[in-house]
């Protein structure tokens, strides 16, 4: 017998460390980027499109819409 709460809970975990990479990845490149010089306004231009990315491929992977992608 499964509890409904913990399956939801295993799903938010598994979609965290999914996206996780890719938010470390792009919050890396941010910072390398402040790190040449750039100007910070410039620079944070970028942090938009990152964090919204990350948040539509969490939203992906937690509610399952990538593991159903072929299913029928």
């Amino acid at each position: 017998m499964s509890v409904p709460g913990a399956e939801l809970e295993l799903d938010r975990k598994q979609a965290t460390l999914a996206v996780l990479p890719f938010l470390l990845l792009g919050l890396g490149n941010l910072a390398l980027l402040l790190g040449w010089g750039l100007k910070p306004l410039w620079a944070f231009l970028i942090l938009p499109p990152i964090l919204f990315i990350s948040v539509l491929a969490w939203i992906a992977f937690r509610t399952g819409f990538v593991r159903d992608q072929g299913q029928t």
